[in-house]
């Protein structure tokens, strides 16, 4: 005779089922970490993000004289380069805040998480895109070839273009950086572990970064970037994530673990 153990519904649910106390406290430990880690990146990404931008590419850069930025970036090219090294460890912990955002976020709505990291993810790899025309200008001038077959001047040119290619993906790229941070300083809002002034001051940021992405387009001058005053937000958040990081993950695994009702 066989031996046969009965299916039971029941004996499923009940094995499936975990400890409130334990699935508690799997998820306050995670979101602490996400939430660690993603302040420690924000605030790395900052750091780097201004020597690689404005020390090492603007720095070495002269609005509208390619001869002097040229001659700059040749004089000072292990600078240029470690600059486009920096911006590629940028994308890299953009990558990081991306998913530490989305379980930090996501039992506010996992949906809006989900696009904001997306959102995130989408710029990231634009600026990728921006990056690859400053390697563009190392690779030009470092061919000696390139002197012969376009002249000094044309050379210079076509590395001043390289550079001016890079800014204006950058600048695009930066309405979706914009959208995502409106998805989430209204997560933020939302939450209970993150206060509202801050989410608020998120959505400012994001309408900032945006507003510059389409002002660079539609304006016909130059234009005054309003994120160099917005930004603030950015900064606050990745400052609470570090310090409150224990409250907002006992905050965040209570309305986790709130039941949710399903109709029969």
């Amino acid at each position: 005779m066989t031996n046969r153990t009965e299916y039971s519904p029941v004996q499923q649910h009940e094995s499936e089922a975990q400890p409130p106390a334990s699935r508690c406290l799997a998820a306050h430990w995670s979101i602490r970490n996400a939430s660690i880690t993603a302040g420690i990146a924000l605030l790395l990404m900052s750091v780097v993000a201004i020597f690689g931008k404005v020390v090492a590419v603007d720095g070495l850069v002269t609005e509208g004289d390619a001869t002097r930025t040229v001659t700059d970036i040749m004089a000072s090219q292990g600078l240029f380069r470690l600059g486009i090294a920096s911006l590629v460890v940028v994308i890299a912990l953009d990558v990081v805040v991306a998913w530490a955002l989305y379980r930090v976020f996501s039992p506010v709505s996992r949906n809006l998480s989900m696009l904001a990291a997306a959102l995130r993810l989408v710029y990231s790899g634009v600026f990728m895109v921006a990056i690859g025309q400053l390697l563009g200008v190392i690779r030009l001038l470092d061919n000696n070839g390139n002197l012969a077959v376009f002249g000094a001047a044309q050379a210079d040119a076509q590395a001043m273009l390289g550079i001016t290619a890079f800014n204006d993906i950058w600048y695009l790229s930066q309405f979706l950086f914009g959208l995502h941070l409106l998805l989430i300083g209204y997560l933020a809002y939302r939450s209970h572990y993150i206060p509202r002034l801050l989410g608020a001051l998120l959505v400012i940021a994001g309408l900032g970064y945006a507003t510059d992405s389409m002002g660079a387009v539609l304006s016909l001058g130059s234009w005054t970037d309003i994120s160099s005053f917005t930004f603030i937000g950015e900064f606050l958040l990745a400052l609470w994530l570090l310090i409150r990081a224990r409250r907002i993950a006992a905050t965040a695994s209570a309305l986790e673990e709130q039941p949710v009702t399903v109709a029969p």
